[in-house]
């Protein structure tokens, strides 16, 4: 039986480089190591008390910092597909509390400055109850309290179903219930209900047991219910259910979908260590500490989120001491460049992050339906020549991704593709030349008329045409015509409409279990490849009911195992992520999918 994950599981290949000065993460200046041999950066939460809770450390009170980061804040609500960046994550960490603190090693703790608990009350069926504490409020005075969780469940549970005039549920094109809340994210909750026992009190009961609750409300999810009350005139969010009105869910899914656009001050309230005193032109957010918020105080006195798309510009303001700290993208010039700024008192950071390049290949095409075809193309790929080329100038340390479900430094993770990727040509050749394949004239295979010929769409990204050039070249040696498909203007309608052979993607590894049900499970919501493997799903089912950790792992590595052997995915290399501050400045850690401002409040400055 497998181990509980360790602590710590997230933190794969971090390279901290620290120039100036030595060393990385939370460690006082003068205790930091050398680059590229010392510990690698602590990404554990100051707050962590040890027992699975969380509350905000006593810091001491720090000037301004502020952060460059590449996208724009634009909305307060965080979880409407339309609005769900990056961006207004880097802003609203610090502003919307969540129940659980998801901290940088991947911990769920429990948020003990605003719930007394959140436990799992029964198994069968499975209830979790979350107490709030009491006298708990938003910036604006008002109860932060049940009625919140409410409306976030009402949201989040996919049951406030858009109907037609024949009373049937309407459908997107691709056959998806349509509802009232246009949620950005739809996990596997199996929720039947959501209900406020009192103000302090609610009540989550599910049809079928669902391991990964503790997800539920993190990232920004919960929204102030008494906001949306006032602006649509629903007295009471609580006598809202699915069985409403059509009118009456049309209005509030309307206002928690649009209405949270911006900022405005009297209906975007804080619940959490800071509030939003205002936005400037051109982008830039003002943060300020929240004066009603119920535990420690943030450390910096302010934080001004500046958008800076250009990642040189960024570094050139961090140099120029207008940012404290920046989040460029992980390019190879401006890592280089940061390099060069060890004298002037700053510190790069790099590891891998949570997304991934891969190549997903599209089972509804015949040629690749064989899995003689997947094979020979899986063993000509040279990940190693392209994670030379398009990674290692950033990551010295970086190696091929071996897994679809765990991340180089997991408990679990091993390369379950080496020996299916051995960047061997003649290797390759010989697989298709076993199955009845003739090398043509032109260097081509084919067999009973089809030719080895076939297209790997992409979104025209610098880097993803590099790679697809890469493999072009690695695989007509193997006798295969491989043209380049690039998309302008993104994928989307490629995935809708199922146009490709083989799609190269960046795609995020978490939460684990979400993101391979997501795309492996035969009815998965982005299964744009026409898989289904039995198996696969009943590990994949498992792994979202099961309670232990240590049981969820088993299932997951059993579907990362089964979805290998079928090669109908084949990962490349994790994609790398860095962050630059002042040296002056203690506890900064970039989050793998919440960016750097995760732990603002904890930040020291001297």
């Amino acid at each position: 039986m497998l181990g509980k994950p360790r602590r710590g599981t997230l933190l794969a290949g971090i390279v901290c480089l620290a120039l100036a000065v030595s060393g990385c993460g939370q460690h006082p200046v003068a205790d930091r190591a050398d680059a590229g041999g010392g510990e690698p950066a602590s990404a554990s939460a100051s707050g962590d008390n040890g027992d699975g809770t969380y509350n905000a450390p006593r810091v001491r009170s720090s000037p301004a910092v502020s952060v460059a980061h590449e996208s724009p804040f634009t909305a307060y609500n965080n979880t409407a597909a339309e609005t769900r960046t990056v961006g207004n994550t880097v802003v609203l960490n610090q502003v919307l509390v969540d129940p659980f603190v998801l901290d940088g090693e991947g911990n769920f703790l429990l948020n003990s400055d605003v719930l007394v608990s959140a436990e799992l009350t029964s198994q069968d069926p499975q209830v979790v109850t979350y107490q709030i504490k009491p006298d708990i409020t938003w910036s604006d005075g008002a109860a932060w309290d049940c009625d919140d969780f409410y409306l976030a469940w009402l949201a989040a549970s996919g049951k406030a179903v858009e109907r037609g005039i024949d009373g049937q549920p309407v459908v997107d094109p691709e056959g998806n219930e349509m509802t009232y809340f246009r949620q950005a994210r739809t996990a596997g909750q199996q929720w039947s209900s959501g209900a406020c026992l009192d103000a302090q009190t609610f009540v989550e009961t599910y049809a079928a047991p669902y391991g990964d609750w503790r997800r539920n409300y993190i990232q920004n999810t919960i929204l102030p219910a008494h906001i949306l009350e006032r602006v649509t005139g629903i007295p009471d969010i609580t006598a809202l259910g699915p069985e409403s009105a059509q009118a009456d869910l049309r209005k509030a899914g309307d206002a928690w979908s649009k209405g949270w656009l911006s900022f405005h001050a009297d209906t975007m309230p804080a619940s959490g260590p800071y509030r939003i005193e205002s936005t400037q032109p051109g982008g830039q957010v003002i943060l300020v500490r929240n004066e009603k918020w119920a535990g420690n105080p943030g450390g910096p006195e302010r934080i001004v989120v500046t958008p800076v798309a250009d990642g040189a510009a960024a570094v050139q303001g961090l140099q120029n001491r207008e940012f404290t700290v920046v989040t460029p993208p992980a390019d190879p010039v401006l890592a280089d460049r940061l390099r060069t700024l060890s004298g002037q008192g700053i510190v790069l950071e790099i590891r891998g992050g949570s997304s991934a390049e891969s190549l997903h290949l599209n089972l509804a095409r015949p040629l690749l339906r064989d899995i003689v075809v997947r094979a020979a193309f899986a063993e000509c790929i040279d990940r190693n020549k392209l994670v030379e080329e398009l990674v290692r100038r950033v990551l010295p340390a970086a190696q091929p991704l071996g897994s679809l479900a765990f991340l180089p430094g997991a408990e679990n993770y091993e390369d379950r593709y080496a020996a299916k990727m051995p960047a061997d040509a003649q290797q390759a050749q010989l697989t298709l030349e076993r199955a009845g394949w003739v090398l043509g004239e032109d260097g081509v295979y084919s067999r009973n008329g089809q030719r080895m010929s076939f297209v790997i769409s992409h979104d025209g990204s610098p880097s993803h045409a590099r790679a697809v050039e890469l493999i072009r070249m690695h695989c007509r040696q193997a006798g295969m015509e491989i043209l380049d498909g690039t998309v302008p203007g993104g994928l989307a309608a490629v995935l809708a409409e199922g146009a490709f052979d083989v799609l190269l993607t960046t795609n995020s590894l978490i939460p684990q279990v979400e993101s391979m049900a997501d795309r492996y499970r035969s009815a998965g919501r982005l299964n744009h490849q026409n898989y289904s493997n039995p198996d696969v799903d009943d590990a994949l089912r498992v792994a979202e009911r099961e309670y232990s950790e240590s049981f969820q792992a088993e299932a997951i590595l059993k579907a990362d195992q089964l979805v290998a052997d079928d090669l109908v995915s084949l990962p490349l290399f994790q994609i790398p992520i860095m962050w630059a501050y002042r040296d002056n400045i203690q506890n900064v850690f970039q989050h793998g999918s919440d960016g750097v401002t995760w732990n603002a409040n904890e930040w020291e400055i001297g």
